[in-house]
């Protein structure tokens, strides 16, 4: 029997226990035949965001971001977490999952599906990545002068493993003419405090640390563009029509 179907009949039964350990912080405990699976969901600094930790590796090590539904083809649960309504984006990092939703939904509504996907994928035996893309590299390359070794090296040590905490990821981009470029990931890339988080936190350790960073810019991916587009694109057609009727 597969394990959504088993989970939405334990949701009215005591066999499913939920355990609040802030705001939004959950647990949900579920016995697998022998193995029993473990999944927290607990709160980012983005309301939109939340971050679940099934209890097992996620990718191990590393992140991986799913920006929309078309750039997940490369991985089974991401694919499977985009079917569900409401989900908007879906971040990987080492041993948790970030999902983010779109504001019109509500977290009571979205929070189910999500655990039985994530419980019914466990139970499957699939790869979480089922493609050997590599993701483009952030780290250190022979071309690279020694301020922007400084910056990476800042990145990885000071600054990524804080974002990373909040259910997102910050990647290097670029240095040019002062300004470094970076990209956020996850909850950090929807986050009303996002430029607040580059400008005073970033920026600042920055410019500390190295005099020749005049300032960080967060910058998008083309792809990410044109899937932004054509959602806005889309959204303004379904609102046109809602008025004609």
């Amino acid at each position: 029997m597969l394990v959504l179907n088993n989970l939405r009949r334990l949701s009215t039964s005591q066999s499913l226990l939920f355990h609040s350990s802030r705001l939004l912080n959950s647990t949900v405990y579920l016995l697998l035949g022998v193995r029993k699976l473990f999944i927290q969901a607990q709160e980012t600094p983005n309301p939109n965001s939340l971050k679940y930790f099934p209890g097992q590796a996620v990718l191990g090590s590393g992140t991986r971001d799913f920006p929309s539904r078309k750039q997940a083809g490369s991985s089974p649960l991401a694919r499977q977490l985009f079917r569900i309504e409401g989900v908007e984006q879906v971040f990987f990092g080492p041993d948790f999952i970030t999902i983010t939703k779109n504001n019109d939904f509500e977290w009571a509504v979205i929070k189910p599906d999500v655990y039985a996907t994530i419980m019914d994928f466990y139970s499957s035996g699939q790869p979480v990545i089922d493609e050997e893309k590599s993701q483009e590299s952030d780290k250190p390359c022979e071309v690279d002068d020694e301020t922007v070794l400084m910056i990476k090296e800042l990145l990885d040590t000071r600054i990524r493993p804080t974002v990373q905490e909040d259910g997102g990821d910050i990647i290097y981009k670029g240095f040019k003419d002062g300004i470094v470029l970076l990209k956020l990931q996850g909850s950090c890339s929807s986050c009303p405090s996002s430029v607040v988080t580059l400008k005073n936190g970033v920026q600042n350790m920055l410019q500390f640390y190295i005099p020749d960073v005049l300032g960080v810019e967060q910058v998008e991916d083309e792809l990410d563009i044109v899937s932004k587009e054509q959602f806005d694109k889309l959204e303004k057609n379904i609102n046109d029509s809602g008025k004609k009727e």
